[in-house]
């Protein structure tokens, strides 16, 4: 049976911060010449927020944060909250009394919300010449790029033979009921795989939406989900990236999950951290954007977050041999995604409410 999920699981914090009492006369005049990031800028403390595959066991969380904790000597509390999509909405919903110090996973997609919800602080990094020009997306540095990769329809070879080699080719028959896709509204995935139907339709996107409709097994609100129900067998594609099938290759030695490179182009996704407005621990912030700038953080990303790291001097594992590279680059700019995501957003929705 088809069925599609639109639950956003976004919880949010009830705890409210409290502020902290001035014990003098003295004390409190000093205070009113320091806010309260300021006072706080030499606790040995970092909150980030982040999607769940970055923390989980498999991520780069457990290679990347033990050895910033060590040379830094700053404790990480690391919270994942869902899709990159929910994190930020959370970071949104506690802006008048921010919990977190940094965002992992802000992307090109999702910046003009982030923007216009003035929920992140400009910081440009000491070591910024390593991320090539073409990847800084967001010239105001809110942004700090740290990988990037291509959404990509994946496929179990196993399974599919007669394979699609355009958006247009989804939309057939053969592929009823075939295609696990992610919610645009609560996941960077999901969002991506709009606004590349954005990008090859213009504005008869949604005409295009209304003839994937039987393609479409279910749309769920995560990538982590989606993926999920792929791996199990649930439908024989499912969206994702270019780079995801080398996960396979080294942890499941199988390259029979493939990824799909159309005519048309794929949309590229580029990864960033940013450092949230009013930071508790803003030294530490910035001390971790400066290291996710490293060998260590970025030779850590090929096998943990499978992405490609922004330093071209990376090395890459031979799995990405099963990473094909994208034949065209489909991107939409800050500008035109601010001016009519809303408008887009309603659009899709009337259209997938009716799936």
């Amino acid at each position: 049976m088809k069925k599609t999920v639109f639950t956003k699981k976004t919880k949010v914090s009830a705890l409210l911060m409290l502020a902290a009492l001035c014990i003098s006369v003295v004390s409190c005049a000093k205070n009113d010449d320091n806010s309260a990031a300021e006072k706080s800028l030499d606790d040995n403390t970092l909150v980030i927020y982040t999607y769940d595959s970055f923390a989980s066991d498999w991520g780069p969380a457990a290679q990347v944060i033990p050895p910033f904790e060590e040379k830094y000597g700053i404790k990480v509390d690391l919270r994942a909250a869902g899709d990159a999509g929910a994190v930020l909405s959370r970071i949104i919903l506690e802006k008048e009394s921010p919990k977190a110090d940094i965002m992992i996973g802000l992307d090109n997609n999702m910046l003009a919300k982030a923007l216009e919800s003035d929920v992140f602080e400009a910081y440009k990094p000491e070591n910024a010449s390593k991320i090539p020009e073409h990847l800084v997306f967001d010239e105001s540095w809110h942004a700090v790029p740290f990988d990037y990769g291509y959404f990509s329809i994946n496929y179990d070879s196993t399974r599919l033979f007669n394979l699609p080699a355009s958006l247009e080719d989804l939309t057939k028959e053969e592929y009823a009921d075939s295609l696990i896709l992610m919610d645009p509204r609560t996941s960077s995935p999901g969002l991506g795989f709009m606004l590349w139907t954005v990008a090859v339709y213009g504005d008869d996107f949604t005409e295009y939406w209304k003839r994937l409709g039987p393609s479409v097994l279910t749309i769920t609100d995560g990538w982590d989900t989606g993926y999920g129900m792929y791996t199990t067998g649930e439908a024989p594609m499912v969206l994702s990236y270019n780079t995801s099938p080398p996960v396979h290759v080294e942890y499941d030695e199988t390259d029979k999950y493939r990824a799909l490179i159309f005519d048309e182009g794929n949309y590229m996704q580029i990864e960033a951290m940013a450092i949230v407005k009013n930071a508790q621990h803003r030294k530490a912030a910035e001390k971790f954007i400066e290291y996710m700038l490293t060998d260590d953080f970025q030779n850590a990303i090929p096998l943990t977050n499978f992405m490609l790291p922004v330093n071209p001097d990376t090395k890459l594992p031979d799995s990405y041999q099963y990473a094909p590279d994208a034949s065209k680059t489909l991107l939409l700019s800050t500008s035109e995604i601010e001016s009519n995501l809303d408008n887009w957003l309603e659009h899709w929705l009337e259209v997938t409410s009716k799936y």
